[in-house]
């Protein structure tokens, strides 16, 4: 295969990858919609990465990765923990951002997709650290 080919492919590749993600990510926020949650950002970008959703319910602030996989174990695997690490610095960053939010219960939750339809919530999937604006 030559050169040119293998960038169209991996090109291919990788936008069926980001629609698969948008896809997931729109479902993910019906998802939090029917169970109560106020959408208050997607894709909220940060000079550190970017958070899927931000979503509230009640004095819960949940910052949401959402994960597209082949299956919902590749998916967990893959919220690593350096992407943990990231996810909590554009925490910092969006409550530095949006201080009307400092005094919420912050939480860090992932939303698997795969095949499809299928979706699962995981709240609080991994802890938040103590240099985390807003926790003790």
């Amino acid at each position: 295969m030559s050169e040119r080919l293998r960038s169209a492919a991996g090109t291919d590749r990788r936008r069926r990858a980001e629609r698969g993600g948008r896809r997931a990510e729109a479902l993910a926020v019906w998802l939090l919609r029917l169970k109560g949650y106020r959408i208050v950002a997607q894709r909220m970008r940060t000079p550190v990465g970017e958070i899927d959703i931000v979503a509230r319910r009640g004095s819960v602030l949940a910052l949401v990765e959402v994960k597209h996989r082949p299956d919902p174990e590749s998916g967990m695997e893959a919220v690593t923990p350096r992407q943990q690490k990231r996810i909590r610095s554009a925490a910092r960053w969006f409550l530095a951002a949006r201080p009307e939010f400092a005094a919420f219960c912050l939480r860090f939750d992932v939303i698997l997709s795969w095949r499809g339809w299928h979706l699962r919530h995981i709240p609080a999937a991994f802890a938040p650290d103590h240099d985390t604006i807003g926790l003790p």
